[in-house]
């Protein structure tokens, strides 16, 4: 099958190279620019545990200049592939929860203590649940750290513009409500939304799907759980 990317530069190209082993052709168009915040603020205290929300996340917290002083922190990061990106990374002590806000938390309320020390969460500007009101809620002093900035694409690119007008694609994989509502923002810009309907769009969760909204693809697949490997069993599928 041909599939369009819409994640973010870095994860497109690692998520081309798995769809490519798998016998897919990929477009990409990255909705998202990730911009490392140079003079973001990590407190210097004694974390118990880093909390990473997302693969960009993970690589923020890698490139910060205090990132030596943590590689041996504990990591618990929201599913496998921020895990993995955290391990790249060179963080040593990584685990992975089950793919959304909520199992992250039910990961630290299940390995973590209270009393054992604060909590950093390794975020963007912009985030998808409170990760800190939920384990403040539990009794864990966990603060934000504000490492990247992501900027959005104005427009989608010209060759995949070409491809919608052809209806080439077959599929478009989405990983975030975010960037979800931001493809059809630019699918309507470029009045392309009746173009859709021989592809499938792969959605990592209902909220994902519910963000398309406005958008006729001819089917929606939604993954039975958030993870990678579950959206990429649906295109085998």
């Amino acid at each position: 099958m041909r599939l369009l990317l819409t994640r973010p530069e870095a994860d497109s190209a690692a998520l081309a190279q798995v769809l490519r082993s798998m016998g897919h052709e990929t477009v990409s168009a990255p909705l998202l620019t990730i911009r490392f915040i140079d003079d973001a603020e990590i407190p210097v205290r004694a974390w118990q545990a880093l909390l990473v929300t997302s693969a960009n996340g993970a690589r923020a917290l890698g490139y910060h200049p205090a990132a030596a002083l943590l590689k041996g922190v504990a990591v618990l990061a929201v599913g496998e592939a921020s895990a993995e990106t955290a391990a790249e990374q060179g963080f040593t002590n990584v685990r992975a929860a089950g793919g959304d806000v909520d199992t992250l938390v039910a990961l630290a309320v299940t390995e973590l203590d209270p009393a054992k020390g604060p909590l950093l969460h390794a975020a963007g500007s912009t985030v998808a649940g409170d990760l800190v009101s939920l384990l403040g809620s539990r009794g864990f002093d966990t603060v934000r750290a504000v490492l990247y900035e992501a900027e959005k694409a104005e427009r989608l690119p010209g060759d995949v513009l070409t491809e919608l007008e052809r209806g080439t694609l077959d599929g478009v994989l989405f990983y975030s409500p975010r960037t979800a509502r931001h493809f059809v923002q630019l699918v309507m810009k470029a009045g392309l939304e009746q173009r859709l309907e021989t592809a499938t769009a792969y959605c990592l969760s209902p909220a994902v799907a519910a963000a398309l909204d406005g958008l006729e693809f001819g089917i929606l697949k939604i993954a039975p759980e958030p993870s990678q490997k579950a959206l990429l069993a649906l295109i085998s599928a």
